[in-house]
């Protein structure tokens, strides 16, 4: 089973290529056009990190890079170069409602129960077969 990997086309890597930070101090930072597409394939995918194929490098550097251009709001102009939107639609509200319940708000008592049914206590009939 082949893998499906994701690299950026020249035309793309030539319109995100002006918003990557130059001239940082440090040392040197390995191939962007490499870790970007491995970025863009692992956030297609919707998978863990660590999942990174070996061939964009090692995920930590994958991670870490998304993680501190996020910090610096670096993905919108990289995203809105490659689609021509930020991907932002609207403002979205989230509720933290909630309400605390007490561990036996289920209603059951855990555990098997040994107890007689009422009617087989009482010495009636029993309703079902052996």
């Amino acid at each position: 089973m082949s893998k499906q990997l994701y690299w950026l086309s020249d035309s793309e890597w030539a319109r995100i290529e002006p918003y990557l930070p130059r001239g940082r101090r440090g040392a040197h930072r390995v191939d962007d056009r490499r870790v970007i597409s491995g970025i863009v394939h692992m956030l297609r995918l919707g998978a863990r990190w660590r999942d990174c194929p070996k061939e964009y490098g090692p995920y930590t550097t994958i991670y870490n890079r998304f993680n501190r251009w996020s910090r610096q709001g670096l993905w919108f102009e990289i995203f809105e170069a490659l689609t021509g939107s930020t991907g932002i639609i609207a403002t979205v509200a989230i509720d933290s409602t909630h309400i605390k319940a007490h561990r036996s708000a289920a209603g059951g008592k855990g555990g098997p129960s040994n107890r007689r049914s009422a009617a087989h206590a009482a010495g009636g009939r029993r309703k079902s077969m052996l």
